[in-house]
Order: C-alpha cells, then structure tokens, then sequence
C-alpha cells in the first residue's frame, strides 16, 4: 500500500473525539475536493509502498489500541482486507475514514463515512476532467447502503454554506435507514476563525434538526499541520 504517513494523534472528529489513535494514512483518491486539507493524499499523492508487515510494525510501535485508516481514501487499496484482518486479530479497534464510493470486505468497528457534496467538486474552468469525474463518482448509493447495512457507522458531512445542510436533508430522505444520531456536520475551513464563523450558525442548526455538531478539534489543537 502507498502511505503517505503514520502516526500517534488524537482523533479529533466525530464520536471518538479525544481518544488517542495511530493514524495510518493511505496516499491516493478518486476523488478531487477543492477543500481537501490533506493534498498531498489526494491531488499530490505523496508517500512509499509499505508491506503489510511494515505498517503493522510501525502502528504497533504506538502502543495504542485505537488505529484509523484514513487518506486520501484507503478503500482504494485491495490490501486493506488483510490489513484489518491482522488488526483486528491483535485486538486493535479500527476506524475507517471513506467518502463512501467504494466497498471491501473489510473489518472494522466504525466506518466513518463522508459523503462528498456538491460543493466538495474543483473549480470547472481549472480542473474541467477532475470537475466530471468528481461529480459522476462522489455518490454512490448502493456503497452506502452496503456500508451502513453491515458495519456500526457514522457519517460526516463537510459543509460551507447555508444551503449545504438543505442538501444534506435530501441525502438523508434517500436513506431513512441512517440513524440521525450518528450524523455529523462539520464547517469547512482551515483554520481557527474560519470554523468560529461558521459554527456561529451551524450549531443551533444541528440542535435544530436533531443532528451532531462536529468541531475540528486537531486545528483546534494544533492547527493545520501533517501528523495531527
């Protein structure tokens, strides 16, 4: 697998906020958000081929029962079956960090799924090939519904704008299997003011609706930096 970085954290989204985590981060996706704040994941993919010995060395050399396997997207890589399997066997907790367009038998005890928006695409007029392909793989229902059907589950959605929870209340009436309680949205942006500014009005709109407000909490602690 190509990994871009491994290393000891705390998570700082969704429902296992606080708890200390090895984060195993794979380099490579199929999609192309403008807002990605890891690019060198996705629009530069960057890292080295590990073998599933090295990688299981280096998270176990951590110490820590909690791994999560993020990207880019991890589900890219065939060698994420074996990878949970052995993981799961030393008796890690695996999370998986997916946007929820492709599926593997995998093992794991969150899948942590964020589905990308319409206002996740890359500008058209710079990005025209990216831009279509964006948009004709970002959603993928059947996935969704494996996902969800099969393994406990959160889901994450990025918003930027006002309209955005709008859309995510349509992408909920397609699944009324998806137990609101487990929905998180979580401002855009990159820094400390910028979530501030769109907290202001997203949180009572999650108390509103009966969804969870999920911070950043690792820019809030250490800001936007690799290996947090």
């Amino acid at each position: 697998m190509k990994i871009a970085e491994i290393y000891l954290s705390i998570q700082g989204e969704g429902a296992l906020t606080g708890a200390e985590s090895v984060f195993v981060r794979t380099s490579g996706c199929n999609l192309r958000c403008w807002f990605c704040d890891t690019p060198f994941a996705s629009w530069s993919p960057e890292g080295e081929d590990l073998s599933l010995g090295e990688i299981l060395d280096e998270v176990e050399s951590h110490h820590c029962r909690h791994v999560v396997l993020t990207g880019g997207e991890p589900m890219l890589f065939a060698e994420l079956v074996p990878l949970t399997a052995e993981l799961k066997q030393r008796g890690m907790h695996i999370t998986i960090e997916t946007a929820g367009t492709l599926d593997l038998p995998v093992l794991c005890d969150l899948m942590s799924i964020s589905p990308k928006l319409s206002n996740s695409a890359p500008a058209q007029r710079r990005h025209l090939r990216w831009h279509r392909r964006h948009h004709e793989t970002r959603h993928a229902p059947h996935v969704i519904r494996r996902l969800v059907g099969d393994y406990p589950y959160q889901f994450k959605f990025v918003i930027d704008r006002k309209a955005d929870c709008h859309e995510v209340e349509r992408y909920l009436a397609e699944f009324p299997e998806v137990d609101r309680s487990r929905v998180w949205l979580m401002p855009q942006g990159t820094d400390v003011d910028e979530l501030s500014q769109r907290a202001e009005w997203l949180k009572p709109y999650c108390r509103q609706a009966g969804l969870q407000y999920c911070p950043r909490r690792q820019i809030e602690w250490f800001g936007l930096v690799r290996g947090t």
